[in-house]
């Protein structure tokens, strides 16, 4: 039988193009001290990379072309034309700099990673993300520990990472020994949006606990106006970041680090099923024509005052820009909490490092692709960034003298709000892709009311066992 594209896998995609069977080759790169994890060998030196100096640490050829590829999601690419590449420009005025904005990453770039003609760097985001593990187990990134390393393009006297937000490289680590492959720029927060004009008219708050929030959809319903809401054709993944948030809150960040290392009956943890089970009371709210709609298309009904509650990141203010309108005010909320013997307070959000960039190990220029990221974590190029997309970076101080939209003043208060109670990040949804496709299937058949709580928690745990003992998948680990 001939398989239909719904039917080919991610993994049975790239192992088509062959890049599995790249594992085995050490990989060309251009930096010595690049190593690739397991028992790949480092990439060595290119001969025609110029001497290295305090402003040239990677010793980049001052006239060698640079290939950036950008996902044009929620930020745009704006930034990176405008801002990112002129800066680089300005360090490099003989380079030449061919960009690309594109929402398919992988299906456009897993063909050229199998022939080895590359990018120098790629923003790996959306929902047509490449495999990372299985690029790192192939050796095909750069371990971008030279880049954190480096001096600050804003104070030579500084490493790359003292100036960074705490917790951002360690986001970004990938392989056995664990090493950081991706530079994720964006400090985001994880929770609940909504419109503080609707809710001020309403005389509403955002619900604290579960009960209130039961209590408020009726209250929502009664106006004609939908609770809660997500896009289940493309976005079940803003879901499931609610239930994982919800579970470490109830039982500690421990539950998602148990997770992210395929831990025996991580996803049966009495925490997954509380937080599955609440979030499905929520799902009961929704319309099941919410399942096949896109993101952008629930947003919309929110701008228009027909949803009151939407999941989502802190991108959600810029992507929504050119169609908020006026009147209306993002601002974020937590997740609710789910038991009065939650570990984490109410307060508690997922605030982390993402939006990911790597280097390809085999690019052209893969030095300049260092470069390139270091200049996106100079201050100029970060406070660039923020303006553009009103998204904050992981430069510390990058907002100095900057005024803040309403909803990135709403983050930095819920941010300061949370304090040290911070929801960690999940891995493995880079790590194993197979798994995280799983996720989102298994989430919306929980929200839109087909499985159980604890259907949807023995689901998981079979779909993570099952990746456990796939030796062709290569394992990783976080310790923290």
């Amino acid at each position: 039988m001939t398989s239909t594209p719904r039917e080919i896998t991610r993994r049975q995609m790239i192992r088509r193009v062959g890049l599995t069977a790249l594992v085995a080759v050490p990989a060309a790169g251009l930096l010595s001290s690049c190593a690739t994890s397991g028992d790949t060998a480092a990439p060595s030196t290119a001969p025609s990379a110029a001497a290295t100096s305090a402003t040239n640490p990677f010793g980049v050829k001052a006239d060698a072309p640079l290939e950036v590829v950008i996902f044009k999601g929620g930020y745009s690419d704006e930034y990176a034309t405008q801002s990112h590449e002129p800066l680089y420009k300005a360090e490099f005025p003989k380079a030449t700099i061919k960009h690309q904005g594109i929402q398919t990453i992988s299906q456009t770039l897993t063909p050229r990673f199998a022939s080895g003609d590359v990018p120098d760097v790629v923003n790996n985001s959306g929902t047509d993300n490449l495999d990372a593990g299985a690029l790192i187990g192939a050796g095909q990134l750069l371990d971008l520990t030279p880049l954190f390393e480096a001096p600050s393009i804003d104070d030579p006297s500084k490493k790359v990472k003292d100036t960074l937000v705490p917790g951002t490289i360690e986001s970004g680590l990938g392989g056995d020994p664990a090493k950081p492959y991706t530079l994720n720029y964006v400090y985001t927060a994880y929770g609940l949006w909504y419109d503080a004009k609707l809710f001020e008219k309403n005389g509403w708050t955002a619900p604290k606990t579960f009960e209130e929030f039961k209590t408020f959809a009726e209250a929502a319903k009664a106006k004609n106006i939908v609770p809660f809401a997500y896009a289940g054709k493309n976005a079940s993944y803003y879901a499931y970041w609610m239930i994982l948030i919800s579970a470490a809150k109830i039982g500690g960040n421990e539950v998602l680090v148990n997770i992210d290392n395929l831990a025996d009956n991580a996803w049966n943890h009495d925490a997954v099923k509380q937080a599955a089970a609440a979030w499905a009371e929520i799902g009961k709210y929704m319309d099941k024509s919410y399942e096949g709609l896109i993101h952008t298309e629930v947003q919309t009904q929110q701008n228009q005052g027909k949803i009151a509650l939407y999941p989502s990141g802190s991108w959600l203010e810029s992507e929504q820009s050119k169609d908020t309108p006026a009147g209306f005010e993002y601002a974020i909320a937590p997740t609710p909490s789910v038991t009065a013997a939650d570990q984490m307070p109410y307060e508690a959000i997922r605030a982390a490092a993402g939006e990911g960039y790597v280097v390809p190990s085999k690019g052209k220029n893969a030095t300049g692709g260092l470069e390139y990221l270091r200049v996106m974590l100079s201050k100029p190029a970060a406070k660039a960034f923020t303006e553009k997309t009103k998204s904050l970076t992981v430069v510390v101080g990058a907002t100095e003298g900057l005024t803040l939209s309403p909803g990135l003043t709403s983050v930095v208060a819920a941010q300061n709000g949370a304090g040290q109670n911070v929801v960690t990040y999940s891995l493995f949804e880079t790590w194993y892709k197979e798994l995280e496709t799983e996720l989102r299937k298994q989430t919306n058949a929980l929200m839109f009311g087909r499985i159980s709580a604890d259907e949807f928690a023995s689901k998981m745990q079979a779909a993570a066992d099952k990746t456990k003992a796939d030796s062709s998948i290569s394992k990783q680990s976080r310790s923290v």
